[in-house]
Parts: C-alpha cells; structure tokens; sequence
C-alpha cells in the first residue's frame, strides 16, 4: 500500500476487522465502512494485487435489506430509535445507512448486484456470493430451533438450499463474497 494512497489509507484507519494472510493465499475484508463505491473498488484492486493468481479475496457486505428486515422487523429499532422509521426508504433506495446513536457508525449496504459488480471492476472473477445467516436468522425462537435436532437439521438445510438463490441472496442482513484472482 502506497503512503499517499488516501482511499486505502483509510480503509485501513477506519478500524475495519481485516485479515490480510501474509503469505498470499487470500485477503478477507468488510466493505461497508468504505462509503464510495470508488473506495470500494480500489480496496478490492488492493486485495487483489497481494494475493497471489488463483487466490481469493473474500468481500463482507450488508445488505441492502439489512435496516429493514433485520433492524425494523426483527429487532425493532424503531422502539429505541424512533428516527429509524423514517430512514428506512432512503437506505433502501440509496445503500446509505446513517448512524442510529452517538458512536455509531455509517455504512453503506449492497445490493448483491453491486457487490459482484465491484469484485469485477477490481479485477476479480466472482467465484461465490452468498447469504451469511439465511433466512432462519428472522426467527425468534432460533436458538431453541438449533437446539433441537431435528429443528437444527430443517433450518440449515432450507438455508444451505437457498443461500445462493440470486432472488434471495439479499434477503439475509449479511453477504460474503469470494473473488478469485486471475
């Protein structure tokens, strides 16, 4: 990374939870700290220029649908952050997602589309994008699903079956996505 390089620079000064594996076999990074699709882009040329040819560079996003589905209909945001009511459309129409509280922090959430578009523009050939959580994540008694066996056994295959579904694959809060390098 060049010293005067004021994108990656603040890739890496925003605190983003980076690996990068020194010996080349693949770099790892959330992209939603980085606000500017340009910024985004040039993260990921980066990753792509330390890894070696036929390596991976795995990208996390938050999805387009993450404030509405996850924060508004799972976690009810709007009961502790009234203003989030409000907000919702314009994160879904534009990916930007202001802070909630003092301390929070900005993001920008992808539509599965723009994430694979951006591995592209960087280089990248899109081997895999998918949905973190699934669809399972919206329910409330999860945790006693996956406690069960045979419970545990349906939801994660209903979210094995659909995690790479393109109608789908924004549905969950989270996306990870691999690109390799040629």
């Amino acid at each position: 990374m060049e010293a005067d390089d004021a994108a990656l620079r603040a890739y890496y000064e925003r605190g983003m939870e980076r690996e990068r594996l020194s010996d080349g076999r693949g770099d790892l990074g959330p992209l939603y700290h980085l606000l500017d699709r340009a910024e985004r882009v040039r993260a990921l040329r980066e990753c792509a220029r330390i890894v070696r040819p036929g390596g991976p560079v795995l990208a996390a996003a938050i999805t387009r649908w993450a404030a509405r589905i996850d924060g508004m209909l799972r976690e009810r945001f709007y009961l502790k952050y009234p203003a989030a009511v409000y907000l919702v459309d314009e994160i879904d129409r534009t990916g930007m997602m202001p802070p909630l509280q003092e301390g929070a922090f900005t993001a920008f959430c992808h539509r599965p589309g723009e994430l694979r578009e951006e591995l592209g523009e960087a280089g990248l050939e899109v081997a895999d994008l998918v949905s973190v959580e699934g669809p399972a994540f919206i329910l409330g008694d999860l945790d006693a699903r996956m406690a069960d066996p045979v419970d545990r056994s349906i939801a994660l295959e209903v979210a094995r079956a659909i995690e790479r579904v393109p109608e789908l694959v924004g549905f969950g809060p989270h996306l990870i996505a691999t690109g390799i390098r040629p």
